[in-house]
Parts: C-alpha cells; structure tokens; sequence
C-alpha cells in the first residue's frame, strides 16, 4: 500500500524543482520496488510517479531497458568523437554556453553537459572529480542518454518531448544514475528543428527552480545565437550567388556524424534532407525529374512544389551554378563516400573497404531511395567480409556497430584463429553469449570451422 505525504496527500504532478523532494524520492523508491518483480503494475499506480516521469518508465520498461544495466563502454570516443563534436551545429554556440554557464556552474561544483539532437553526449565540464563521478554514473563524452538507450533521465527527456525537464534521484529509471539530478532544455535552429541539450547536474543542489530557469535562458540564448549566425551566413550567401561553380564537390554520408560537404576545401555540415538530395543526384547521374526525386525521397509522395523549395534552399547552401533543372542533375562531379566504398569492393580490396565504413548510409533517413542505397552497400561489405577469410578484417568488423553482434561473422573470425590462443577461447565465449540472446542455431555456427 502506498503511503500518503504528510498532511494526507500524494504529491502534485506538476511539482517544481525543489518542492517535496523526499516525497518524489520516497514514491520513486517505492516505484523500483515494483519494477524489480517485472513492472507490470506501474501503470496502475497513479501518485508513485509525475505523469511524465511514468509515461518515460512505462515506454523504458516496453522498450527492454534494464534498470541495473551498468554501463557496457559503448559509444563514441576519442577521434571519432572529436570530428563529430567539432563539425555539429552547436559547436558554433559553445563560447556562449561558456560564458552563460560553464564558469559559474562549474566553479559551484555542478557539471555541465552538452549533448547532440539525439541525445549523444559531445562533453561534460566541471571539476575533475565531478566529472569523473559523472562518468561513473553514466554521463561521459560520447555515451548514448537518448530514453531508447539508458531509460528515464533530463537529457532523453528533452530529446523525446523537445521540452525542458528536470529528474531527481531515484526518478532516474537506471539506479546507477540515483545519486544526479539533471536540469535540460532544448536547442532549436532557426528552422525549429532541434539541435541540441543543455544540462545542469549535480547533487540535490540542482533541484532548485532558479537552476532550471538558468539552463533555460542559456538554451533560449544559444538559439538567439543560431538564427543571428544564420542571417549573418545567409547574407553571405545571396552575395556569392553569382560565383562560378566549384569543380569539384566531395560529400561524406556514412554514419552517425552530421552530414558533411566539402566544396573548395572547405567542409559545410548539412541537413538530413540536402544529404539525401545530394546522395540521390550522385547515384543518378542522369539526373531525376521532380516527380522522381519525390518518390525517392517520400514514399508519401512529396509534391512538386515541396521539392523546389528544397532545391531552392540547397542551391543557397552549395551555390547556384552546381545545379541544373528539368531533370534535377549535377553540373559539377560530387566523390562520395559510398563511391570510394564501392571502388575498393569492386577491386577486392575488402580491408580498405572496412576502414571507410564509418557507418550505414545516413543512418537516420527513411527516404525509399537512401534506405535502398544503404541496404545495398551493407549487403555488399557483408558478404564481401565473409567470404575474406582475413582475420583482421573480421576482426575490425566484430568491433564495430554494424558486426558486434553478427553471429555468422564472429564464427568466421573463429575459423582464423589458432584454437590454443586465449583469443579464440575469448570468440568462442562471445559466439555462446549470441547463441544464447539470439537463439541461433548453433549447427550453423559451425559451418565455418569446417
């Protein structure tokens, strides 16, 4: 039986920061307690749990997320992190957020965390001990917080609902994370699209509406920031309208880093849509009529109008001489990252191949067009990375996302390796470990060893 606040009452479900904090944690605790015999009657429990704070355990819950998952190292680290970090949007607003944030924050020993539209973290600032503990808990420099990922907590909050959110202690769906309470806000462009998460955490010092308040202005502020640089750039840019075209454009689409152009050696990030445009017209030499483009883009079936003002917006991003109309196709040669991939698939080369795949092809697009391009190249790697026999290669693919749990490739590797090292014993246990998660058959496994 749940027990009643002091004074007969459950507490309010739109309760601020800093009010009736031991009530929050005495539900919350009460609250695990349910979910640790399976969580079926979370649902049924109103006043355990704010409505936001339930529905983001219930979607946790559905979406198998283990409340004592300790943290595997996953994510994005070192250079690969720092590419990524420097080319995102919000980079550009980082001085702001120092000036606004980080030196008063830190200095109160608060941490402050910068994380990307998905709720990646690009970096945390504070005291060395605070971060390190942060780190502990779960909020470290390339680590996943997205609700999908680690359950309930500020940052996935924020991504989920494009609203500010604070979650204290224990409201946090991961136990690991009980000892933070997180204060977010969204970062919007200047098109509404969000780009980013502020974060201030800590202790129950954050709790407070005053701290909250302050991440919200900084968050407001920041997107002041991004529409004046988005004037400033699109100034810029009408004056160079009549500039030659380039000779020679590059675009990178694969994996979880923004998209990427380069045009005179100089690297532009692109948006989602402008990336598949480009990727399209690259595959497409022929160029594509309006009504082509649209299927490849939409299954809904975009209209013409839409996609000239998708043309439109692009040309002012990569100049207006780079495309022609009536088809839609490219004036200027664009090298891809997809088209060296293939190159050194065509040549056999299946080792360079490996190291080019940074990931699928824009992975986040569900346009018809892209999604066939990027089925077509992980098929290809694949099947070329199996049949190699090569033990490094196998090796770098069981490392990556793509191979980590690919059963047939770690069996593969297996077959490479001499069975009295301590590095088969290691494959054989991961093998078994996929064998069991994944029911597979294990007589198939074994084909590779024959």
């Amino acid at each position: 039986m749940v027990s009643n606040l002091a004074g007969g009452g459950q507490p309010h479900h739109g309760v601020e920061p800093g009010s009736q904090l031991g009530a929050l944690e005495t539900y919350a605790a009460q609250a695990h307690g349910y979910l640790s015999v399976g969580g079926d009657q979370l649902g049924q429990l109103p006043g355990l749990l704010r409505p936001m704070v339930l529905e983001s355990w219930l979607r946790s819950v559905r979406g198998g997320v283990d409340p004592m998952d300790d943290g595997d190292g996953r994510g994005l680290r070192g250079a690969d992190l720092e590419r990524y970090r420097d080319a995102h949007a919000i980079a550009a607003v980082m001085p702001l957020v120092d000036k606004l944030l980080l030196r008063d924050a830190t200095s109160t020993g608060l941490i402050v965390v910068v994380a990307d539209q998905f709720g990646r973290v690009l970096s945390v600032h504070g005291n060395a001990d605070r971060v390190q503990a942060a780190a502990e808990a779960g909020l470290r420099e390339g680590n996943d917080l997205s609700e999908r990922r680690v359950g309930t907590n500020a940052v996935g909050l924020v991504v989920r609902t494009g609203r500010a959110a604070w979650i204290h202690g224990p409201e946090h769906f991961l136990h690991r994370m009980h000892q933070i309470t997180g204060a977010a806000a969204p970062v919007h462009d200047p098109d509404g699209r969000l780009v980013g998460v502020l974060m201030i955490a800590g202790g129950v010092r954050v709790a407070r509406p005053e701290i909250l308040a302050l991440v919200k202005a900084a968050a407001t502020a920041a997107e002041m920031d991004l529409l004046l640089a988005a004037v400033r750039s699109g100034q810029d840019r009408r004056a160079q309208t009549d500039a030659p075209a380039p000779e020679r454009l590059g675009l990178e689409v694969l994996g979880l880093g923004q998209p990427q152009l380069t045009v005179a050696g100089e690297r532009v990030p692109l948006s989602q849509r402008h990336a598949e445009i480009l990727l399209l017209l690259a595959e497409h030499t022929e160029g594509l009529s309006a009504d082509h483009l649209a299927l490849l883009l939409d299954d809904a079936d975009l209209d013409n109008a839409t996609i000239r003002a998708a043309m439109s917006r692009l040309r002012s991003v990569v100049g207006s001489n780079v495309f022609g109309s009536r088809p839609y196709r490219l004036r200027v040669p664009i090298a891809t990252d997809v088209e060296a991939l293939r190159a050194a698939l065509d040549s056999g080369d299946v080792d360079t191949a490996v190291r080019l795949y940074a990931g699928p092809v824009l992975p986040r697009s569900t346009a018809p067009g892209v999604i066939d391009i990027r089925d077509e190249l992980r098929v290809r790697l694949r099947t070329a990375v199996l049949r190699s026999g090569d033990a490094s290669v196998l090796s770098r693919w069981t490392a990556g996302a793509e191979g980590r749990d690919d059963a047939a490739a770690w069996a593969a590797y297996r077959a490479t390796v001499d069975r009295e090292s301590p590095l088969y014993a290691q494959i054989e246990a991961k093998i078994r470990v996929l064998d069991r998660r994944m029911g597979a058959d294990a007589t198939q496994l074994q084909r590779f060893d024959s």
